[in-house]
């Protein structure tokens, strides 16, 4: 599947899941795949991968992945619970 296939097919999968009913009675909002923008893409080989988001303040990114094989997608969406930073020590012994 090349690239703008996926995309398309991973954008449409990301609109379909923000135009569930019950979550456009809860966010009062259509979404289409101009609201939808990719953080990371890759293709390998015959398969595909996307990190998605959109500017909806729900805290929601989504995982698209292709199958090429199986000629399968999967889907995850995923809310972020946390959001930290962790500073390596100065004297680290872990670094190489």
């Amino acid at each position: 599947m090349s690239n703008g296939t996926f995309v398309k097919l991973a954008k449409g999968l990301v609109c379909e899941w923000y135009n569930d009913p019950e979550r456009v009675r809860k966010t009062n909002t259509l979404m289409d795949e101009d609201d939808v923008y990719v953080v990371w893409l890759s293709k390998t080989l015959q398969n595909n991968k996307a990190l998605l988001s959109t500017d909806v303040p729900d805290d929601m990114y989504f995982e698209v992945t292709y199958n090429g094989d199986k000629r399968e997608a999967y889907f995850d969406a995923y809310q972020k619970v946390e959001n930290r930073c962790v500073k390596e020590e100065e004297n680290d012994q872990s670094r190489d």
